[in-house]
């Protein structure tokens, strides 16, 4: 017998739902851990495996491709299929997989089983969201469930090197992929007694046609931004990035005229829906551009090596997951226009202080900007993720939660190309060259910090001293421009925020619980819960 879970319905999850909601937290967590930790790992791993440059790069950009490649797809086939299904599936993968990664033998073995982890963990972001979108239909427990998870996500990758770190420090390359198995053991075991099944039962076949088009938009273009920020502008990178415009205009074009899409484009008819996706992409896209020069900034001015520097970032995590989790209660009073606005306004003031600190500064006001930036960040982002999720009916749960985090990933993309772009340029046009460097080191020292970086240890010690402290001052000058544009970003989106979410209502008070029902019948909606 089916419990039906109806819409709107005056439920309070109980126990078993927040005990579901840690096994679906946990993966999570462990997603961006993988992410972050590969850069600690990838010496040693290089090392051993004896990977190239080239190999290098492919092993950490493969699994993220291939996470942002298949998100939508999953999460329209977990509507169809099940989504605690899809889920356990893709624990399971993604447990075996990770031993595959941790015991490969050469760098072909390991970038095939990065690549099929990423679709494994493709799996779980969509299926997990829309599964706590069924357990807990009450809007404030819901709001906190989100920001749970939200939180989880994004604390891990702070959590991420300092993980690597103690795990690097006492064992080998491979044993920081083994911490997955026992976390999607617990997921496939305790998932099928916590967390109740849902999908549409009116879902139609998996459109493969589809599959294969958003495929080919997705991945050319977030390779192909990954290519101008690391190179500059070149022709096969925009031609690349052209393509998979091309391709996503067809994927568009397809979605109109079938009767089952791979993807609702209805769902960017609610203003509600297309503001969040929208905040969503523009947020990641000024938060990643940062981040990258931060840490960078950290490494390579303050001197610290990178577990320090994860440490020191643990602090922006802690204020991120506090914001995170008093945003679900500001919108109890609050229209969300109004409290994502004032998560926006506390990120731009974080920006602003990044824009006034120099390279002698003390890592003080650098820390406290960034936890101020973080601090806003945790409340637009559980805010978005919500809106996204509570605008989509029901039965498209997992493919708005797909399209969300789709989202984020080409912001992530975007930005550590446009902004990256433009630090990089402001890097190079401020860069002092002292007399005496030979010409082929100023030239490298001139691409990034980290050219200049090595390029200063070969030359004599006060004039590689020289050439390191003036990158050092460019650089903190580069940190200073992205951080001006990301607070730019802001104010922008504090505009979105405003006109396209205005009618949004507060989530208000938690309805009291009510007595639980099962119905034999036939579901009235196209939620079940089994």
């Amino acid at each position: 017998m089916d419990s039906i879970v109806q819409p709107g319905a005056d439920q309070r999850a109980g126990l078993r739902s927040w005990l579901g909601l840690a096994v679906l937290a946990l993966p999570t967590l462990l997603l961006s851990v993988d992410i972050t930790v590969l850069f600690l790992a990838l010496p040693n791993l290089s090392a051993d495996l004896g990977a190239s440059g080239t190999e290098q790069l492919w092993i950490i950009d493969i699994y993220g491709f291939m996470i942002a490649g298949m998100l939508v797809t999953m999460g329209s086939l977990g509507d169809r299929i099940g989504r605690r299904r899809l889920l356990l599936i893709g624990g399971t993968a993604f447990g075996l997989l990770s031993i595959l990664v941790a015991f490969s033998t050469s760098p072909e073995m390991l970038i095939i089983a990065r690549a099929l982890l990423g679709i494994a963990g493709a799996t779980i972001m969509p299926s997990a969201l829309a599964l706590i979108m069924n357990m807990f239909p009450d809007p404030k427990q819901q709001g906190t469930a989100i920001a749970v998870f939200i939180s989880c996500f994004m604390g891990g990758a702070a959590v991420g090197p300092v993980v690597g770190g103690a795990m690097l420090t006492n064992f080998w390359w491979g044993s920081v992929f083994l911490l997955n198995v026992p976390i999607m053991l617990l997921l496939v075991i305790t998932g099928p007694i916590l967390l109740p099944e849902s999908r549409d039962p009116e879902g139609g076949r998996l459109d493969l046609v589809s599959v294969v088009l958003s495929l080919a938009a997705v991945l050319p273009v977030i390779y192909g931004l990954k290519q101008l920020a690391s190179h500059g502008w070149a022709l096969v990178p925009v031609l690349v990035l052209a393509a998979g415009i091309a391709f996503g205009v067809i994927f568009v074009h397809r979605q109109h005229t079938r009767p089952d899409p791979l993807l609702d484009l209805k769902l960017f008819k609610s203003p509600a829906f297309s503001g969040a996706v929208a905040i969503m992409t523009l947020g990641s896209v000024m938060m990643a551009g940062v981040s990258m020069f931060f840490t960078l900034f950290l490494q390579l001015v303050k001197g610290y090596n990178p577990l320090q520097a994860g440490l020191w970032m643990v602090i922006s995590a802690v204020t991120m997951v506090l914001g995170s989790m008093i945003a679900p209660r500001l919108t109890q009073r609050l229209r969300p226009a109004v409290v994502l606005a004032g998560g926006l306004t506390i990120s731009a003031a974080g920006f602003f202080m990044l824009t006034t600190i120099g390279a002698d500064t003390g890592i003080a006001v650098p820390i406290i900007g960034v936890a101020v930036v973080s601090t806003g960040a945790g409340i637009f982002a559980t805010l978005t993720t919500g809106l996204v999720m509570t605008a989509a009916p029901p039965e498209k749960a997992g493919a708005a939660a797909g399209l969300s985090e789709t989202g984020g990933e080409l912001g992530v993309a975007l930005g550590i190309a446009v902004i990256g772009s433009v630090g990089t340029a402001v890097y190079t046009a401020l860069l002092v060259v002292p007399d005496g460097v030979p010409t082929q080191v100023a030239d490298t020292a001139r691409e990034n910090i980290t050219g200049a970086a090595t390029a200063s240890h070969g030359l004599p010690a006060d004039l590689g001293a020289a050439l390191l402290g003036n990158a050092q001052t460019a650089f903190t000058s580069a940190l200073n421009a992205v951080s001006g544009v990301s607070a730019g970003v802001a104010i922008l989106l504090i505009a979105v925020a405003l006109v396209a979410l205005r009618k949004a209502p507060p989530t208000g008070a938690a309805t009291p619980e009510p007595a639980a029902t099962e119905t034999p019948e036939k579901a009235t909606t196209s939620v079940t819960a089994e």
